[in-house]
């Protein structure tokens, strides 16, 4: 962003006023000051079984009289056991590569008790690295010396920026317990921020200037959350625009205001219109296939296959299409606009869409901004109701599904030459089925034999195919058994395994040995391989909400035949359930059958998020759910 050479007198008392940090909290102290107490601490008085605990966290925001952002920021740490001793690897990410942003004032220090007395280790600066991550960002990396259980460690530094854009999020939570978390800002009356404040424990400093909070706990990540950005204490700022007298300038105040702003960027722009080595080969065959559904197979197939993909997500390039082709490694972006390059030469309309991954956090969709993305896909409408999401960086992908990590969050697609921009909200509409048909024969001497038809269907397809081709056969067969030591799989066959649009079958050979089982009695569940037998909500209170992801059906049916010389002596009922608002059904039809026990379950996930208000629910219905599902069979000798 340009320097506003315009407001210099006008905002010039207002930012040297600003530029004054605030007055210590009484709940922080200064650099290298530490109480008795912290030292000798021993555990978090509020999260006893804590590694570490944050003993303050404190941000302070301020503007220069040139127009610069300035961000300080220090931080002290208790280490309590040995598990927190990877919390003295620090990493500081900014915007170093296009010098926009520098790192100064960086302090830090190791602080032990020693006989008595208090021993400060500095940080050693040879030992701290500045290393590019591409051409935008840089991190600064350290470890502190002499980490051990009852130290404390501190640091310190200064980020500056020309971004007035660039103002800081601030986390009051993280995976270690916090004893104080504030942030401070200044903010002349001409600059407009938009805070978006996600936080429900209480503030114990709330004005203007100041946000504080005390006896944080942790985030622990729970079963189906999304992830621990979209669920911790935080709040959020946005620049919206400048307005002094004679000026005013507004920003990113809407999705279509992102959008050309986005085209703005030289690294982003017209990359994937650049002409690439060789490309004629592709385009050629990919043109001469009947359908588009084949084209973008073929064409997503091949940029799966040539290009290497760095492990970086941005939503912008580094090296740029053309050298990461030919070099063929790239990140996320320039994997995928490549991929909407040769599309488009091949004839099917593709658009970039930027789009932020599951670990990255959701996209607010009122809150319009870039910074929200961290990564670049394909983006291919059909019609009103259908479209494709391509992201070529996992082989594993299909293109026929959007990538399950993009599910529940919005996209914004970019359509440079017709200017019109817009988010889309990315949802698998259709439920990801699971199929399990068994055929058993169980023993009198409590052993069962038989096979099982596995159909895997969408992701639950695509998690298999690459969790066999990742681990090999054998621990595949482990994983199958779902760590049941008497359950042996003896030979697994796959069908279908290079054919994305069929389901992936599997053809299992087992045998089980019934714990429990004697001469009189046999005991089994007909629970196999389902991978149902944990249940996920044991836990009583919730905090996140919970995100399956994808609305999900399952359908388990089994033929069990008797041993000769027994009898049913108990069956679990028939029995058929669902959520007050009909969101989850589960059915079960147990029967006896011409000398075999025949069992069908059915679960069917009609929505695929729950708000974390109505967990009690969802609580109490998988508990009683599981229970079903494993409830047992048992066979009398006659």
């Amino acid at each position: 962003m340009n320097k506003f050479l315009t407001l210099i007198t006008i905002c010039g008392l207002a930012l040297t006023a600003g530029a004054q940090p605030q007055p210590a909290s009484p709940t922080t102290q200064a650099y290298g000051k530490v109480d008795q107490a912290d030292l000798e601490l021993t555990s978090c008085d509020f999260e006893k079984d804590a590694k570490a605990e944050v003993l303050f966290d404190k941000g302070t925001v301020y503007f220069t009289p040139d127009y610069n952002l300035v961000f300080e920021r220090h931080i002290r740490i208790k280490i309590f056991n040995e598990k927190a001793k990877d919390l003295g690897s620090i990493r500081i990410e900014y915007r170093g590569g296009d010098h926009s942003e520098y790192i100064s004032n960086f302090q830090g220090e190791t602080i032990n008790a020693d006989n008595g007395t208090i021993k400060i280790t500095k940080i050693d600066k040879k030992q701290m690295f500045t290393q590019p991550i591409d051409k935008i960002a840089t991190v600064l990396s350290f470890a502190f010396p002499d980490v051990k259980p009852g130290s404390i460690i501190e640091y310190k530094y200064v980020i500056t920026t020309p971004y007035l854009s660039l103002f800081p999020d601030w986390y009051f939570q993280r995976e270690i317990p916090t004893r104080y978390s504030e942030l401070s800002a200044t903010i002349p009356n001409y600059f407009y921020y938009k805070n978006l404040v996600m936080v429900t424990l209480p503030f114990v400093k709330n004005t203007d200037e100041i946000k504080a909070m005390a006896n944080i706990p942790s985030i622990n990540e729970e079963p189906f959350w999304s992830s621990e950005r979209d669920n911790a204490q935080r709040i959020l700022y946005e620049l919206k625009s400048i307005n002094a007298p004679g000026y005013f300038k507004g920003f990113s105040d809407s999705w279509n205001k992102v959008g050309e702003e986005v085209c703005g960027y030289d690294f982003y722009g017209d990359q994937f219109r650049k002409k690439l080595t060789g490309e004629e080969e592709i385009i050629n065959k990919a043109k001469s296939l009947k359908t588009d559904g084949e084209k973008i197979e073929y064409v997503f197939e091949e940029v799966k296959k040539q290009m290497k993909w760095d492990k970086s997500d941005r939503w912008y390039t580094n090296d740029g299409t053309q050298d990461a082709w030919d070099k063929k490694t790239g990140n996320s972006t320039e994997v995928n606009l490549i991929l909407c390059h040769l599309l488009q030469k091949s004839g099917i309309k593709a658009l970039p869409m930027l789009v932020s991954t599951r670990k990255n956090g959701k996209v607010n969709p009122a809150f319009p901004s870039m910074w929200q993305f961290n990564k670049t896909v394909a983006y291919i409408p059909v019609d009103s109701a259908k479209y494709y999401i391509l992201d070529a960086t996992n082989k594993y992908n299909a293109f026929n599904d959007t990538p399950a990590n993009l599910l529940n969050c919005f996209g914004l697609w970019i359509d440079k030459e017709n200017k019109k921009y817009d988010i889309l909200f990315l949802q698998k509409t259709t439920p990801v089925r699971q199929m399990v048909l068994i055929g058993a024969e169980i023993n009198p001497d409590g052993k069962m034999t038989g096979w099982a038809q596995l159909s895997s269907f969408s992701y639950n397809r695509l998690r298999e195919v690459e969790k066999y081709k990742t681990d090999g056969e054998e621990k595949y067969k482990d994983y199958l058994s779902e760590g049941d030591n008497n359950l042996k799989i003896s030979a697994v066959k796959f069908d279908n395994m290079e054919i994305d649009t069929l389901p992936l079958t599997q053809k299992v050979d087992f045998n089980l040995t019934l714990s429990g089982s004697d001469e009189n009695y046999i005991y089994f569940s007909p629970n196999l391989f389902t991978g149902l037998h944990n249940n996920p909500f044991l836990n009583e209170n919730r905090f996140s909400d919970i995100d399956f992801g994808f609305l999900r059906y399952y359908s388990i049916n089994g033929i069990y035949k008797l041993p000769a010389g027994f009898k049913t002596d108990a069956m679990p009922k028939s029995v058929s359930m669902a959520m007050s608002d009909g969101s989850i059904v589960f059915r079960r039809i147990v029967a006896e059958q011409d000398g075999s026990v025949v069992v069908r379950y059915t679960i069917d996930y009609k929505k695929s998020i729950f708000f974390k208000e109505n967990y009690a629910e969802l609580h109490a219905f998988f508990k009683k759910m599981h229970e079903m599902l494993n409830e047992q069979i048992v066979l009398k000798k006659a």
